[in-house]
């Protein structure tokens, strides 16, 4: 049985949709990047806990940006070996490139969505045959010698709702009259609930499941082979 407080509605909004937006760590992939770097650099557990944090909601999601970033300082030469030794690219979630296809073969256009960083989401982009221009994400920032300076806090998506208003952004900015938002967290159904937002959300439940999200999604699912079902 489908679980979701919306399943029909959200299933006809899809067929319909012009655009899908999706998030990307625990929903493209099937792993966290930052948590995935910060492992590499060996501070995972105080990256985990800085994340936990953020996640409660206890600490602003532009503060524990830059509180875990400070913490791991990645230079680029870091960050390249990582990328080389842990692909994102191998990470894929099962289903997500069948379901990427199915909705460009029906000229819907597909948008990542994230809180994680550009450099590690354009490989996973460039596999999945999604623009760069189609990524919406943080930037990391380095020297002219490679060495880490930060992140750049123009990108919307590095502070509390910016996924909701680049969702709203993008319809106005290309005059989509439905847009869909697939994701796994509480900041991705948040698109759905501001004004001129996602017209539906797809929670995705298949790598971690959060209840929150489980029980608000207008229509939750644990494998992207029934969204694909759905579009046919």
């Amino acid at each position: 049985m489908a679980i979701g407080t919306r399943v029909e509605h959200a299933r006809k909004t899809l067929k319909a949709a012009d655009a899908v937006c999706f998030d990307v760590d625990s929903t493209v992939i099937c792993k966290e990047g930052i948590d995935e770097l910060a492992a590499y650099l060996g501070v995972g557990e105080q990256v985990a806990a800085l994340t936990a944090s953020a996640m409660g909601g206890s600490t602003p999601f532009h503060e524990a940006l830059a509180a875990r970033l400070a913490v791991m300082r990645p230079s680029r030469s870091q960050l390249s070996a990582m990328l080389a030794d842990h692909p994102p690219a191998e990470m894929l979630t099962p289903g997500i490139t069948g379901l990427v296809q199915a909705l460009t073969q029906r000229k819907k256009r597909v948008f990542l969505v994230s809180g994680g960083f550009r450099q590690m989401i354009e490989p996973v982009a460039a596999v999945l045959g999604i623009p760069k221009t189609n990524i919406f994400a943080n930037n990391l920032c380095f020297d002219a010698d490679g060495s880490f300076i930060g992140h750049d806090p123009t990108e919307l998506t590095s502070r509390a709702g910016g996924k909701a208003q680049v969702v709203a952004d993008l319809k106005v900015a290309n005059g989509f009259s439905t847009v869909v938002m697939v994701g796994d967290g509480a900041t991705d159904m948040e698109a759905r609930d501001v004004p001129g937002g996602a017209d539906a959300f797809i929670g995705f439940g298949g790598v971690q499941v959060r209840d929150k999200v489980k029980a608000g999604a207008c229509w939750f699912v644990t494998d992207f082979q029934d969204i694909v079902a759905a579009l046919e």
